[in-house]
């Protein structure tokens, strides 16, 4: 297990080493670094067998100088209102590096979703729902999926706004099924993301993609997609995992026969043509080309940082390394792409799926497809000129520079309320 860190300390840390390369006043500093409100709500839910169970629930809204607050909903354990934090202001600055008009939100509820039944799931997600339904709004705050979320919850939580509100506005939420009003694109955004972000860096490296061997700790949507995508960009996927284990083959998995024996049976390590079953841990120190860490924060710590073997990290997952961890990894010179570059495809298409709602037109998968390309290898340059130009320590650093300085030039211009 790694160490425990708080996230939205680790969110401070990253503000503030950033801003030590710029010309920060600091009072505008503590602004970057705190949400602007946090929603905090107790759910009371009927259960089939007819009790009752209260579920924890959150909802932070970070910063909103550059546009409406975007952000996820996930359900999970470990939901807490410090991680709800970290995460929405996390949002704030990606969609600043990639230059979206958003702000940044983020929320959930304390549950496994696995202990409830569907129709559970339903009266939780719709109770969520009617709590958000002052604070959410077509220009106001845009929740999206996240962890152990998708497009049926995001249907339920349209339905219950739309409503209530006796309106139709898909606009509320991103994240739907297409015929609810999604965009085509939006289920393999983020690990599309995940995909291009290592093609440029490998070219920027000098690297080969041919034959480069890659790990991805975590097989959910975002690192099947990114290892399904990556195979196809001519890299052998060596080893994969999730929460049973992880399956290892010098020789290159089947990314597509390990996501279909997972949907069959649930766990990875079910896969049986691997040459070899390892554990997590063993996965992020393996000599491989690249790793791509897809699962929950602080995945890879100080102590696992030192024995990382991979020479280029992107991350697939929100804040997977520790400060530690990065600070080890800029010593022994191993390039990290950060997930607020590298997972920003999800976010993209959201905007895209926005915009599409605000339009009432329609964009094809292509289309798409080709806007993230574009947006995705523009915010990829903007990084990579802010770290040889100022000479940053490292690409996060970099990738936090290039954001807050537009989040800067909005509060700036916006002025401060008195």
């Amino acid at each position: 297990m790694s160490e425990e860190v708080n996230p939205f300390e680790s969110l401070q840390e990253q503000v503030d080493d950033a801003a030590a390369h710029l010309d920060v006043d600091p009072g505008i500093l503590a602004r970057l670094k705190h949400p602007e409100r946090v929603l905090e709500t107790n759910l009371a839910v009927e259960m089939d067998d007819g009790s009752v169970e209260v579920f924890r629930a959150f909802r932070s809204q970070f910063n909103g100088a550059r546009g409406p607050y975007k952000g996820g909903i996930r359900y999970h354990p470990q939901v807490n209102s410090d991680e709800v934090k970290a995460l929405s202001g996390w949002m704030v600055y990606k969609c600043a590096v990639v230059d979206i008009p958003y702000g940044g939100g983020k929320g959930g509820i304390a549950l496994d979703p696995q202990e409830y039944s569907e129709s559970e799931l339903e009266r939780i997600t719709r109770a969520f729902a009617t709590e958000l339904r002052p604070i959410i709004g077509v220009d106001r705050d845009i929740p999206a999926p996240d962890v152990n979320t998708g497009r049926r919850e995001m249907n339920w939580i349209k339905d219950t706004y739309e409503t209530l509100e006796n309106t139709t506005e898909p606009g509320v939420i991103t994240g739907k099924a297409p015929d609810s009003g999604g965009s085509a694109g939006r289920v393999e955004a983020t690990g599309r993301s995940v995909m291009l972000t290592a093609r440029e860096a490998f070219e920027y490296l000098d690297k080969s993609v041919e034959g480069a061997t890659v790990a991805v700790q975590g097989y959910g949507n975002a690192g099947s997609v990114a290892a399904r995508l990556l195979e196809d960009l001519g890299m052998d996927v060596v080893a994969v995992s999730d929460s049973s284990g992880a399956v290892y083959d010098p020789e290159g998995l089947d990314t597509r026969a390990v996501k279909d024996r997972k949907s069959e049976t649930g766990d990875v390590v079910d896969y049986e043509r691997a040459s070899e079953v390892i554990t997590n841990e063993d996965l992020l120190t393996l000599d491989v080309d690249l790793l791509v860490p897809a699962a929950l924060e602080n995945a890879i710590d100080e102590a696992i940082a030192r024995e990382v073997s991979a020479d280029v990290i992107v991350e697939a997952a929100n804040g997977p390394l520790t400060p530690d961890a990065d600070d080890v990894l800029t010593e022994t010179d191993v390039h990290v792409f950060p997930d607020i570059l590298a997972n920003a495809g999800g976010v993209t298409v959201s905007y895209f799926e926005w915009v599409q709602n605000r339009q009432r037109f329609y964009w094809t998968e292509q289309r798409v497809n080709d806007e993230l390309e574009t947006v995705i290898t523009t915010a990829f340059d903007d990084l990579t000129t802010a770290f040889e130009e100022m000479d940053l320590p490292n690409l996060r650093t970099a990738a936090y520079v290039v954001a807050i300085r537009r989040v800067l030039e909005s509060t700036e211009q916006a002025g401060i309320w008195p």
